[in-house]
């Protein structure tokens, strides 16, 4: 069994094992490995983590208005762009997100710097971006996708890129990590999602799989409280939460 602070991949494995009383000629490692896949991917986006947040910084491209997206990003949170071709130091602006029907609308025209309304200028600090593409290649596409800019950068701005990705997941040697921040934070919730996939798999007892999944949505509940409620406040500048209480009917 696991021990009781978290889970590694093999006692994750183990556990998987045990509480199903199967042994590992049903669930051999390749199916071990797909339950732990799908549970995690089903935990990231069921509830994203501060864990997943990460930034990137780069330059935009004078007369270019796309760029792709870093490799395993699922959402952006933030563009922060700077009026400087050397630094991010000073303030920056803040992108705002729309929708390419919008940008289509506002430049005229999406592929340079030419097009607009009458008199509309098309190049200058970008002040939009929205989202397109995606699990293709190709000059403006990644497999995360890519923005459009607009105005079209006039010079190679310095921007820093807010985003969460889909983080490197349990695994086996160079596979993997033999422990992650679910695994140590949300052991709890992570065996209940791969019970989950676990029945389902073996398509029964339906009472035991509508067991855990209960348990994983009860345990994800207060996950999510804590990722989305309470490390994003604080005491000092929040206050102390309070929880209203019904008083008794007279």
């Amino acid at each position: 069994m696991a021990g009781l602070s978290n889970y590694t991949y093999a006692t994750l494995k183990q556990a998987i094992l045990d509480y199903t009383e199967v042994d590992a000629n049903v669930f051999t490692e390749t199916i071990l490995d797909g339950f732990i896949m799908a549970a995690q991917f089903k935990i990231n986006l069921d509830c994203p983590m501060d864990s997943d947040r990460v930034q990137d910084q780069g330059q935009f491209v004078t007369d270019f208005n796309t760029i792709t997206m870093p490799v395993k990003l699922l959402f952006i949170r933030g563009i922060e762009v700077f009026n400087s071709t050397a630094n991010t130091n000073g303030q920056g602006q803040w992108l705002e997100k729309r929708d390419q029907t919008f940008m289509s609308e506002y430049v005229g025209n999406l592929t340079g710097t030419a097009g607009g309304a009458a008199g509309q200028d098309v190049t200058g600090l970008p002040k939009y971006y929205a989202m397109f593409g995606g699990a293709t290649t190709g000059a403006t596409r990644a497999t995360s996708g890519a923005i459009f800019l607009a105005p079209t950068p006039d010079a190679n701005y310095q921007y820093i890129i807010h985003y969460n990705v889909m983080p490197v997941g349990l695994g086996s040697g160079g596979d993997g990590n033999s422990n992650t921040y679910l695994s140590n934070y949300f052991p709890q919730g992570l065996l209940y999602a791969c019970l989950v996939e676990a029945y389902s798999f073996l398509k029964g007892p339906q009472d035991m799989l509508t067991l855990y999944t209960q348990k994983y949505t009860q345990e994800l509940q207060k996950f999510a409280a804590m990722q989305l409620g309470r490390r994003r406040r604080d005491d000092y500048t929040d206050g102390t939460l309070r929880i209203p209480i019904e008083s008794a009917p007279q």
